[in-house]
This record gives structure tokens, sequence and C-alpha cells, in this order.
């Protein structure tokens, strides 16, 4: 079971199929073993090189107590420590919900790591101010 580190925080991922490389990452409350479920794995391990992950604090990701552990940067760190993980300088970036609200903040801190953004089910403001977040 395959970890990649981020300041300490270790981040649950898996790897599925082989092409271009894509992140797959999920909401929140979700986990990685969703996409197997709702059949993305199948539908694209064929032509992408999947890259799911467990979001800190969801699955099998480590789950610090301190709120200002969740910060989008401290997120967009997680993605790019397995995407270094795995020896990966560029990837296309699939989220939804909470994983597209951290897709703006990939677009925002790490442009040049992303050949694309699919982004659904969010927008890129939050629907208040959370004084931990960083922007």
């Amino acid at each position: 079971m395959p970890f990649a580190d981020n300041d300490g925080i270790r981040i649950h991922y898996q790897i599925e199929g082989s092409g271009p490389p894509l992140v797959l990452h999920t909401g929140f409350g979700g986990r990685l073993e969703a996409y197997y479920r709702n059949g993305f794995v199948d539908a694209l391990k064929g032509n992408y090189q999947l890259i799911l992950l467990d979001p800190r604090g969801q699955g099998r990701s480590d789950k610090p107590h301190d709120p200002t552990a969740y910060t989008l940067r401290k997120r967009v760190a997680d993605v790019l420590a397995v995407l270094d993980d795995v020896g990966v300088p560029r990837s296309h970036f699939y989220g939804y919900s909470m994983g597209a609200r951290i897709g703006f903040g990939l677009g925002l801190y790490a442009q040049d790591r992303f050949a694309s953004l699919i982004l659904g089910g969010m927008n890129a403001y939050p629907p208040e101010p959370h004084p931990e977040e960083d922007l």
C-alpha cells in the first residue's frame, strides 16, 4: 500500500493503468475506492496512468486533528507529494467537489505541474471566509 509523505503527513495513493498520468481526486468524505465502484478505473485505465489518492483526513491517509492542517496550500502540496513519489513531473487532474476546490488551488499554486484541470461540482470561491484558509 503506497504512501507519499508531505511534511510528516502520509497520503495514501494507488496507481492503475498506463498512458499519460491522470490524478483522480475525490470530494469531501470520499475515498479513492469510489472511483473503482463507479467505473472510472475500468473505463480509463486502458488510456491513462491513473493516480488515485485518499485526501488528508479521509480513507487511509493520515488524519491530523489541527484544523490548520487542512489549508488549500497543504492539500495542494499533498497532491504534489504523491506526484513526486510516483515520479510524475506533469499530469492531468480530475477533481469533483472538494477535489475541484483543490484543483483550483493547483491552478493557482502549481500550474506548471498540470497539463489540464477537469473540475466539477465546485466554484473557485469558498462559500464563506475561513480564517485558516491561506488564499
